[in-house]
């Protein structure tokens, strides 16, 4: 199973369409998630048009995305576990709050966005995963997003680009 990752898209904000180097992934992708801060439902629609689309809603997300995709949720892809969530709050780090939305739910994955800075590591055997942006890199070196193999063992990576259309 291929899982693309992708959030922090703020379109139309930080741009028009989604980079080609996200959407090729796509195209062979059994699922997409989308780690909130989508902007407008058409994100929720281009992403649609490659494969199955869940996803959260985050801070920057109007009432129509709101009623569509929740604060959080858990996601089971094959045999992994996966929580999902944007990561906004008070206080804390936005890591720290996406690890204690789940706090007592063993999951294999946890997958947060908001602060559109790439995360690939494990917390005991729990695998903390940010896909950055693919939109926005604020001020660090590439755009970027995440893509997750699920078979007998869970492969992960982080691909950085530089051009975003």
């Amino acid at each position: 199973m291929k899982i693309v990752i992708t959030g922090d898209t703020h379109i139309p904000s930080r741009g028009s369409v989604l980079p080609s180097r996200l959407t090729n992934e796509c195209i062979t992708a059994d699922l997409v998630l989308h780690t909130g801060d989508w902007q407008s439902f058409e994100v929720v629609q281009m992403l649609s048009e490659f494969a199955e689309v869940k996803g959260v809603s985050g801070n920057v997300d109007g009432e129509d995305i709101k009623e569509q995709f929740p604060l959080q949720q858990v996601v089971q892809a094959g045999h992994v576990k996966i929580g999902l969530v944007h990561g906004h709050g008070e206080k804390k780090t936005t890591e720290k709050r996406a690890i204690e939305a789940f706090e007592g739910e063993p999951l294999d994955v946890i997958i947060f966005g908001h602060s559109h800075i790439p995360v690939l590591r494990y917390m005991n055997k729990t695998l903390l995963l940010t896909p950055g942006s693919p939109t926005d890199k604020r001020k660090l070196p590439h755009y970027s997003f995440a893509i997750l193999h699920i078979e007998d063992e869970i492969r992960a990576e982080l691909i950085f680009f530089d051009d975003k259309t």
